[in-house]
């Protein structure tokens, strides 16, 4: 029951209400660094929490949870079809709901609910309690929930919180009289009036929220409306008030309306009872008091620790702030933790890195006598972790600012060579040749956390770093790949629950950030000293976990051997033509401009075709409009409008009955300016003057399925099998006096399916070196390999390239284009599994895996957790399934193709020690190799992948060269 509270204002959060808006607010998934748990939802509404608190500072705040208990609520009791046809929530949002209610724990904001009935009612019930007792209380509902605005009352408002800078939307009885032309107590005729699709409230046929609320507006009522339609009954049907369909829907819906009105009326009797630790008390009751908002009562070690644990960097400062206004206290910037009064924020939890220094014992070394003492104990370590810090990124050409190294966890070492002018530091050419013995001594077992970089920091100033025994985030990489973050930072606190002191510290951010050699020593020594130290730390806890859970091999014999290989990819770099990537920008430009004039000489009246507004306007807009339109029926609806994504403009470049050449030519267009802007530009500026090559990056732990990813620039992205990607292709060459070798698998993906699956005829076709997806559809049609048609030998090859992918009938029918309907493509899928047993199977044993163990394994045991396959709405457990079947599948071709980098990387030089491996890009590898040497190495190039693995089915690679990389195909 409700304490003696004086007057003030109650703010009731609407709680799925507005986790279900931050759910699709952000669509983007997030996860915590730290705990891996997903945290875009909590992340939205820690942020509009946030936001309530800091800008309407509520006296009193409570949520209100649906709880409806095994039984349903009282609703779909009366009315089972009420939001019977709703799918269930997704999987990653309970997990999210639990942490939000925590952080409201932490706050000391109550939660309240009721069996048997939903949030809205609690609301309306809360409401009339409140009434009755407080008459004075003013009540604020977060929610713009239309069902809520049958509550309002001079006292009682809604209040929509937007994101900044927008200003909040207050929804009162003004407002409901400005904008609907209705009061409070015609709110549920309203709402029965036009129903509710999503909850399955009947409602009439074609009135929505604008007619529903004119026909209230004008005869007051449902009653009135009926009232006013039963007086006109004998009157001719044009002179009658309501009339034509509307008239009938409405005689048609008369019985059901009681029904609709009844499931809209909210219940404001419930017994409202808090919810503790996610459990009704059914002993207690609504108390305005316990809904006061108390910042002295705030835990504040738990809630930031939380949100720090979340990775909500950004939010946490908020909170912060806010709880040191709220309590009273110095602003974090001019308050040090020693000097706050006891009991104070800063005195009950940490505030964050920027005070807290590294910990541990660490030293900077700035003078000879002390580098020869400290390398003289190198000499002698069992183990040695390795760092650098540079100036820039780019590690083949990034200038050196220090090196950190430690022997023992918990103690470090950070040399510098660069420092802001005045303070002292070691000439680098004297630290290097220190530390060249024993960084280049392979009995001296070395450790880093993403090792490749400093592998070539190093190599750049004249060290090749031998010895490499460990590399912490490939380490946390084979025992997750999916990870939330591989970050240093990231780990330290999931594994060794320590915050270390972030980049941003030391260097800044945006506009004010400098170069790591311009931080002064004391704040970036101890920095890069605890980088080494947390190296040792990490590998102390994730090497015994590689063992447990028998990744070990995977790690030793696969993954961490290629972080050589790639190091040495990412330093030979590939030469790019400079100019002649500037000839075909000007190119496209001109394309470019060509295609953009035709596009508008194409439309009715002139636009920018850049514009996505513009361009609906010009398609879609009827001809008498302003501005005119070809008046095209728009296929989907975007946020602004009718869409005209690339979905759209390819139905619509598709559809004979569209006369315009203007989708096909924005389609083509913007594929141009893609080209120009994503390929051709960033590309030239990826040129290391210094080298004239590209030094892309190939990243070991970017993807779920084992797949190398590339970066700075994405070489993978060039467009593979249109004309203009293979244009780009010519500007990158070999060296004088050299050739490209290529040397990719034949459908390697499709041979791994046939070993996996073990299927007969898909085996034997690969063994008998058919066309396979001529050989695939003559076994689907059932026919003669000479009798299939081009049609029904692209059909087997569409389905041969997506049955991994899961491929449906509807993605078969887009791909195949045309007129191939739907269901025929559903036989074709059907046929091809009836025709490959083995490979159905096969999928359903993937699939099977998933469920019951949690995740799949590849050829080399590389294993992923695949959680959607538990999931509830079925969307998300489908895309489960699919994720399944691709991760064996691809991830298995991952595992082979490199074992082919390792052997190769290992064998060429006695083959010929000239040749480097360049890029990997998918399936293929890039070579450059003197003239005189390219048959023989393409050769063994060739042996050696083919050799990587034995399957059963034979492995097939088709090595080309040339001087361009487009001249080997």
């Amino acid at each position: 029951m409700s304490s003696s509270t004086g007057s003030g204002t109650l703010y009731l959060i609407d709680g799925y209400a507005q986790f279900f808006r931050a759910y699709h607010a952000i669509r983007t998934p997030m996860k915590s660094r730290v705990t891996d748990e997903p945290t875009h939802m909590t992340f939205g509404f820690v942020g509009m929490l946030i936001r309530l608190l800091r800008n309407h500072a509520p006296e009193h705040l409570a949520l209100v949870l649906d709880v409806a208990g095994d039984r349903g609520t009282f609703r779909s009791r009366i009315y089972p079809e009420y939001k019977a046809n709703r799918d269930p929530p997704p999987s990653d949002l309970k997990p999210q709901v639990d942490r939000c209610l925590e952080l409201l724990g932490h706050l000391g904001i109550p939660i309240y609910g009721a069996e048997e009935v939903e949030a809205d009612d609690v609301i309306a019930s809360i409401v009339r309690q409140m009434q009755a007792e407080k008459p004075e209380l003013d009540i604020r509902i977060i929610s713009k929930d239309k069902d809520l605005q049958q509550l309002l009352t001079e006292r009682v408002s809604m209040l929509n919180l937007r994101k900044e800078p927008d200003p909040d939307e207050v929804i009162d009885v003004a407002w409901l009289r400005e904008q609907r032309g209705i009061a409070p107590n015609q709110v549920v005729d309203m709402l029965a009036l036009m129903g509710d699709t999503a909850d399955n409230v009947p409602g009439v046929p074609g009135i929505g929220p604008k007619t529903a609320a004119q026909l209230i507006e004008a005869w007051g009522s449902i009653d009135g409306i009926y009232t006013q339609i039963d007086d006109e009954a004998d009157l001719a049907a044009s002179k009658r008030s309501i009339k034509g369909k509307r008239l009938e829907n409405l005689l048609a819906s008369r019985e059901a309306l009681p029904l609709s009105r009844e499931l809209v009326t909210l219940k404001a009797d419930c017994p409202i009872h808090p919810i503790n630790q996610g459990t009704i008390d059914d002993g207690g009751g609504f108390d305005l008091d316990a809904t006061r908002v108390d910042p002295a009562a705030i835990r504040s070690d738990a809630l930031i620790n939380d949100l720090r644990e979340l990775g909500f960097g950004r939010l946490r400062e908020e909170m912060q702030s806010w709880l040191r206004e709220a309590r009273g206290e110095p602003d974090a910037t001019k308050a040090r933790e020693e000097d706050a009064p006891a009991g104070s924020l800063f005195g009950n939890l940490d505030a964050g890195p920027t005070d807290q220094p590294a910990e541990g014992d660490y030293d900077i070394i700035t003078d000879e006598k002390a580098l020869k003492a400290l390398s003289r104990d190198l000499a002698e370590a069992k183990r040695l972790a390795v760092d650098t810090e540079t100036d820039g990124l780019l590690a083949p050409v990034v200038p050196l600012a220090g090196i950190c190294l430690s022997t023992t966890p918990g103690t470090g070492h950070y040399i510098p060579v660069r420092a802001p002018e005045g303070e002292q530091t070691l000439d680098q050419d004297v630290v290097i040749e220190t530390l060249r013995p024993i960084l280049e001594d392979p009995g001296i077992p070395k450790f880093g956390h993403n090792i490749k970089y400093d592998i070539n920091v190093l190599r750049n100033h004249g060290i090749r770093l031998a010895g490499i025994a460990g590399d912490t985030m490939v380490e946390s990489y084979v025992l997750d790949a999916t990870r939330g973050s591989h970050a240093m930072d990231a780990l330290a606190e999931r594994f060794l629950d320590r915050r270390c002191v972030p980049i941003s510290e030391i260097i800044g951010r945006g506009k004010s950030q400098i170069v790591f050699s311009q931080a002064p020593l004391e704040k970036s020594g101890p920095y890069a000293a605890e980088d080494a130290d947390v190296t040792l730390q990490l590998e102390d806890q994730l090497r015994p976990q590689l063992l447990e859970q028998g990744f070990q091999d995977l790690y030793e014999e696969t993954e961490l051997p290629l972080v050589e290989v790639l190091a040495d990819m990412e330093f030979n770099g590939i030469r790019v033509d400079a100019d002649e990537l500037e000839r075909q920008r000007a190119e496209l430009a001109s394309d470019c401009d060509r295609l953009r004039q035709e596009i508008i000489d194409a439309a009715p009246h002139p636009f920018n075709p850049d514009s996505p507004r513009q361009l609906a306007a010009a398609l879609f807009n009827d001809p008498d409009q302003d501005p005119p339109g070809l008046g095209i029926t728009p296929i989907k609806k975007g946020k602004t409008g009718p869409s005209t994504d690339a979905e759209v403009l390819e139905k619509l470049a598709m559809d004979p009955g569209v006369l315009t050449p203007i989708p096909a030519k924005i389609i083509e267009y913007r594929q141009l300016t893609k080209l120009i802007n994503t390929y051709l530009e960033s590309l030239k500026s990826a040129i290391q003057p210094g080298t004239g090559r590209i030094h892309a990056s190939f990243n070991q732990t970017g993807t779920a399925t084992g797949r190398l990813s590339s970066s700075d620039p994405n070489l993978q992205n060039i467009p593979i099998r249109t004309e203009i990607g293979r244009r780009i292709r010519r500007a990158f060459i070999a060296d004088e006096g050299h050739l490209l070798v290529a040397a990719d698998y034949s459908q390697i993906e499709l041979r791994i399916l046939a070993h996996l699956s073990g299927d007969e005829s898909l085996i034997a076709a690969f063994k008998a070196g058919a066309d396979i997806h001529t050989a695939v559809a003559a076994e689907v049609f059932g026919l003669a390999p000479d009798e299939v048609t081009a049609a029904q030998r692209n059909g087997a090859k569409m389905v041969n390239f997506g049955i991994v992918y899961g491929i449906t009938p509807f993605g078969l029918a887009r791909r195949l284009g045309g007129d191939t309907p739907v269901a025929r493509a559903a036989e074709i899928i059907d046929d091809y599994k009836l025709r490959f047993p083995g490979i159905s199977a096969f999928l359903d044993a993937c699939v099977k895996e998933a469920v019951e163990t949690g995740g799949v394994n590849t050829i080399l045991g590389r294993r992923r957790a695949i959680p959607q396959v538990l999931a509830r709405n079925p969307n998300e457990r489908a895309l489960g399934e699919r994720m399944a079947i691709n991760t064996v599948v691809q991830g298995s071709a991952a595992d082979l193709i490199k074992l082919a980098m390792l052997e190769i990387h290992r064998s060429l030089p006695e083959v010929c020690p000239d040749a480097r491996m360049l890029l990997q890009i998918h399936d293929e590898l890039i070579l450059e190799v003197p003239e005189d040497s390219v048959e023989k190495v393409a050769e063994h190039v060739q042996g050696r992948m083919e050799g990587a693995m034995t399957l059963s089915v034979p492995l097939v690679v088709e090595p080309s060269w040339g001087p361009s990389w487009a001249s080997t195909k």
